[in-house]
């Protein structure tokens, strides 16, 4: 786009279309680590100890149009290829790719990950420039203003955008820094839903409401379109800040999810009651557990509520370093449906960019990021039930961490190199398999 308007072919401040896209590649390689059992009686989630690589590889078309005045429409198609470790097992929180949110295979698939409509509707204020970029038309919008979004898109195009962290192809690797890691969003298996969101921007504050539709069955690709039945609600407020002349901003994010899941307890008692209504028996959808002396979600999947509540923090300390805290506390009496596994969740760190150091185009950062799980999901994963994501056969229950550096060199214009170190430690909340795990990680990333 900026080749069309050097050209004066094209006005950047005021579009009718524009396009973009991007490129990424990431591998990881997890080093070997000792741990007394793997997968035990059959619970199949473990993170295995023995060395193995990692890949993903997606790329992304960004195409945007205005339809009338302050209508817009977004097409996003997208081709994912991966290769998680231990078949996407044995991590709580802190997978160490966030791409593998994305779910697929080895073989390069196509898919449209967004079609949505949005439109802006002004109230005044301040004149707002909006620069143009990916699923934005370059704009003037009023500072007082209603946004509405309606179709395919993710909640996390909508909910918790943080100005220090950013695009996370970019900066971190791990899972653990893109959202909250108790935040279980409404998503199928690639991270997308369908639903609608209202935002209302006045001056400094922003409120953000998201109606999204969940998956049929926990952490999978079919959405359940009966949005009056099953749902999840997203309100986010915001306030955005200057300290010291350098800028800021308080976020607090709350979720209510009314989906068709299974609660830890009901689990634990429907096995304790009847020792038949085991893992390895039940037909339903499941983990694929094969444990018969443990309780499986299978069996106790009904109309549940989830909750959860959690705050974020974002402020720059000088003009190219930011730090960055998010905390989540969910209420952990029921299976992830569109997430990861932890009940709570803290993670941050810092990010600076190369201009302290006459790389105005490099990143680098560095993190801290911890899961917990709540005491009715660590009883129901010590029995030797698994969920989505975790499950060992047993379990002594700690805290899971990631500690993170990287590096992203700007090779030429827009095209980045990384490097990334990851330890982490207590895999899927189990300090039997403590480890710690050490993964290297490798990304070329590239924007046009």
């Amino acid at each position: 786009m900026n080749v069309l308007a050097h050209h004066g072919l094209h006005d950047l401040e005021d579009e009718w279309w524009n396009a973009y896209g991007q490129t990424t590649y990431i591998s990881s390689w997890k080093l070997p680590f000792t741990a007394p059992y793997t997968n035990l009686n059959g619970s199949p989630n473990s993170l295995i100890p023995e060395r193995e690589r990692s890949f993903t590889w997606s790329a992304t078309l960004f195409l945007g149009a205005k339809l009338w005045a302050g209508g817009e429409a977004y097409f996003v198609p997208e081709v994912i290829a991966l290769r998680p470790l231990s078949n996407l097992h044995g991590l709580s929180g802190t997978i160490q790719n966030f791409e593998l949110q994305k779910g697929g295979s080895e073989t390069p698939q196509l898919y449209r990950a967004r079609l949505y409509l949005r439109q802006t509707i002004g109230f005044g204020g301040a004149p707002l420039k909006l620069d143009s970029q990916p699923m934005q038309l370059g704009a003037t919008v009023d500072s007082r203003r209603l946004v509405i979004w309606a179709g395919n898109f993710s909640v996390l195009d909508v909910i918790d955008k943080n100005g220090v962290t950013g695009d996370p192809r970019q900066t971190f690797f791990n899972m653990a820094f893109m959202t909250h890691g108790a935040f279980d969003f409404m998503a199928d298996a690639r991270g997308y839903t369908y639903g609608a969101a209202v935002e209302l921007y006045w001056d400094d504050w922003a409120v953000r409401f998201v109606h999204a539709a969940p998956p049929q069955n926990p952490n999978q690709l079919e959405i359940d379109f009966r949005f009056w039945k099953y749902f999840g609600d997203q309100l986010e407020i915001e306030h955005r800040h200057t300290l010291f002349g350098l800028p800021g901003a308080v976020r607090l994010l709350g979720y209510r999810n009314r989906v068709f899941s299974g609660s830890f307890d009901d689990a634990v008692a429907a096995f304790e009651a009847d020792p038949a209504r085991n893992a390895a028996a039940c037909t339903d959808f499941n983990y694929g557990s094969t444990n018969a002396t443990a309780p499986d979600l299978c069996w106790v999947r009904k109309d549940n509520v989830k909750l959860g509540i959690g705050i974020a923090l974002e402020q720059f300390v000088a003009r190219d370093i930011g730090l960055f805290l998010r905390v989540m506390y969910a209420d952990g009496q029921s299976e992830v449906v569109a997430f990861n596994a932890p009940d709570r969740s803290l993670s941050l760190g810092a990010v600076a960019r190369g201009g302290l150091w006459d790389r105005p185009f490099d990143v680098t950062g560095i993190g801290l990021g911890l899961s917990w799980i709540s005491a009715s999901h660590a009883r129901y994963l010590a029995l030797g039930g698994v969920d989505g994501f975790i499950g060992d056969g047993a379990l002594r229950q700690a805290t899971e961490g990631v500690f993170e550096v990287f590096y992203s060199f700007n090779l030429f214009k827009a095209i980045w190199l990384a490097g990334d170190v990851q330890l982490i430690w207590n895999p899927a909340n189990n300090a039997d398999r403590g480890g710690p795990v050490l993964v290297l990680g490798a990304k070329v990333h590239a924007e046009f």
